[in-house]
């Protein structure tokens, strides 16, 4: 099984590269499943439905979020309607929504769960717990991780946690994409993050000009969606079914 997984769509340039490049990359990388992180995709701050339904046709199948998922309020009383959304799993179970969700892939269960880090980011559960909870509801070999968090550390310490138990623990967040992929000993791939679809010539998506007046003067700013130099960060897996182990991890940037 071949799967991309694609870094967190940054606004109307994120939507724009995604749109044209996921069904090339589909066709001619033989994908069967395409994951992405939309928790951006809006303006740069949460997601819509119809931003949801322009994805969908994309060729997502899968969308994961983190704590942005949160900025969009009128997608938030819909989120249990919407079976391919995910929001971090190791928020409070009253949140609306899922934080895992079992698809079937070429007769295949696929597992994907979706956790959110706790070092420097809004306090959650603890994610090394509730990864293990929703392993154990998901019951299938094949679970893919996306992991929102701030600090490789935490990233890292998770993959190693979970090496075995899943297929992938995929990192989110940062907008950087990291050149440390790698498959750990008992199979699972890991990378610390796949970085963004969006504009190269930003501050992770901002208008250079905003941040550098946010950091000099300490005055806030509005964090303009910057659109120039788009690219298209992601990986693709090759998972074995039967054992849920990944064979090959390859970054792919477009």
């Amino acid at each position: 099984m071949r799967v991309l997984f694609i870094g967190d769509i940054y606004g109307k340039p994120g939507r724009r590269i995604a749109s044209s490049v996921i069904p090339q990359v589909r066709k001619e990388e033989l994908i069967d499943f395409v994951i992405a992180n939309a928790e951006n995709a809006a303006g740069g701050f949460g997601l819509t439905i119809p931003i949801l339904h322009k994805l969908e046709k994309y060729g997502i199948d899968c969308i994961t979020s983190g704590n942005h998922i949160w900025d969009r309020k009128e997608i938030i009383p819909n989120l249990d309607s919407f079976p391919s959304i995910l929001r971090p799993a190791n928020y409070p179970e009253s949140a609306p929504g899922r934080g895992a969700q079992i698809f079937t892939i070429l007769g295949a269960r696929v597992g994907v769960i979706n956790l959110a880090g706790k070092s420097f980011m809004p306090q959650v559960d603890c994610p090394f717990r509730t990864a293990i909870k929703e392993i154990e509801k998901l019951d299938t070999r094949v679970i893919i991780v996306d992991f929102h968090a701030e600090k490789g550390f935490e990233k890292k310490a998770l993959a190693i946690w979970l090496d075995g138990k899943v297929s992938a623990v995929l990192g989110s967040h940062t907008h950087i994409q990291t050149a440390d992929e790698q498959i750990l000993p008992s199979g699972t791939a890991y990378i610390t993050d796949v970085g963004m679809t969006g504009p190269l010539d930003s501050v992770i998506g901002v208008v250079p000009d905003k941040s550098i007046k946010y950091f000099t003067h300490r005055i806030p700013q509005r964090f303009d969606t910057a659109d120039k130099n788009e690219h298209l960060h992601s990986v693709i897996l090759d998972i074995d079914e039967i054992s849920g182990k990944t064979t090959a991890i390859k970054r792919i940037t477009i």
